[in-house]
């Protein structure tokens, strides 16, 4: 069967904000919902459901949103694909995406968010995929990854199927530097948006000679170690004991200087840390999962105030206006709210807001 041109610009009438879905499977699987918008479209709805989320919940008199950031991509960008692999009794075979809240699958053979490499490996994936399938399995959940160099790796059958050796761990180039990370750790799904996030932070300019710079759910060491040429220390904090390893291996490859690693949960770990240290020189990223800050970890970061600032990295809206309420009700600052497009034709947007305790 002939594949559609995935890749081609969408059609567009001039002025208006629809554009043809570029995806066969469009309004089916549920991943993208605005493929029948244009770009331009896309990004003005993002921003105004952040505006209005933040201002109904946030009582500032001035909300200080800066304009969104868009992807330099509107597809071809995702380095990570979740795959699902379903065999029915009557043994025919399914990989694709499963709808919100449906007991299915959607076949895809291919998928124009994602990076080239990947959805072009989708009909090879899945006939790996079924040739490692064991008998009496019905379901696997597959992941596949690609980076910089177009290599794609998948697991997902069998234990330990997503682990990696060093030699053959991803990479992005961020700032000159090779960042690498592996299926089984943590990674931004676009990686071309993240040359951009680094310039927006530097251009906060909170980072210097004598910062000691909290990389706070730091998984493989994307900012710590992109950002590390710029300050006095980095200190990384991360539960996941195969993201630290792998943060490791970063820090080695960039000849990271004074960089500490902390395998702990950032509950147990980020306030001894930073006990006792002069909160001035302190400047802290956290970039949580999707729901957010544990409760306490965010009251305590509030109520303690050992850093002089915090960059909150989010990919959720609504957990991002219950965290920023409990830093308001301490009395700390919102300098700037920058959104970022990290996930084109989705309604999922990445928002960094810079906080400070002064």
């Amino acid at each position: 069967m002939m594949m559609p041109n995935f890749f081609s610009e969408s059609s567009r009438s001039g002025g208006t904000v629809s554009a043809n879905p570029v995806c066969p499977l469009f309004g089916l699987c549920g991943g993208c919902q605005y493929q029948d918008l244009n770009y331009q479209e896309e990004c003005r709805r993002k921003s105004d459901a952040l505006e209005e989320l933040l201002k109904n919940a946030l009582d500032l008199e001035r909300l200080p949103l800066s304009p969104l950031v868009p992807s330099p991509r509107e597809y071809d960008y995702r380095c990570r694909l979740d795959m699902k692999l379903l065999k029915t009794r009557a043994g025919d075979i399914f990989m694709g995406f499963s709808p919100a809240g449906k007991n299915r699958v959607v076949e895809a053979v291919a998928c124009p968010i994602a990076l080239t490499a990947i959805s072009d490996f989708l009909p090879e994936l899945k006939k790996q995929a079924v040739s490692r399938l064991p008998a009496g399995y019905r379901n696997a959940n597959l992941v596949v990854k690609s980076g910089d160099d177009g290599r794609v790796f998948w697991g997902g059958i069998g234990r330990r199927s997503l682990k990696m050796n060093e030699s053959d761990y991803l990479w992005t180039r961020v700032r000159g530097r090779k960042i690498y990370f592996s299926l089984d750790t943590f990674f931004q799904a676009n990686l071309s948006i993240l040359p951009a996030v680094m310039a927006r932070i530097i251009d906060l300019g909170i980072l210097g000679p004598d910062v000691i710079f909290f990389d706070l759910y730091g998984g493989v060491g994307l900012f710590g170690v992109a950002l590390h040429d710029l300050v006095k220390e980095v200190v990384l904090v991360e539960e996941n004991v195969y993201a630290t390893q792998c943060a490791a291996y970063n820090a080695a490859v960039s000849r990271c200087g004074c960089f500490r690693i902390i395998t702990e949960r950032v509950e147990n770990v980020v306030l001894s840390q930073a006990a006792g240290a002069d909160a001035r020189r302190q400047v802290a990223i956290v970039d949580p999962p999707r729901q957010g800050l544990n409760y306490h970890v965010a009251a305590a970061l509030a109520r303690e105030k050992a850093f002089r600032h915090l960059m909150y990295l989010s990919c959720h809206m609504d957990s991002l206006a219950r965290d920023l309420k409990i830093f308001l009700s301490h009395q700390w600052i919102i300098n700037t709210i920058i959104p970022f497009d990290f996930f084109p034709k989705t309604r999922h947007l990445e928002t960094l807001v810079l906080l400070s305790s002064c």
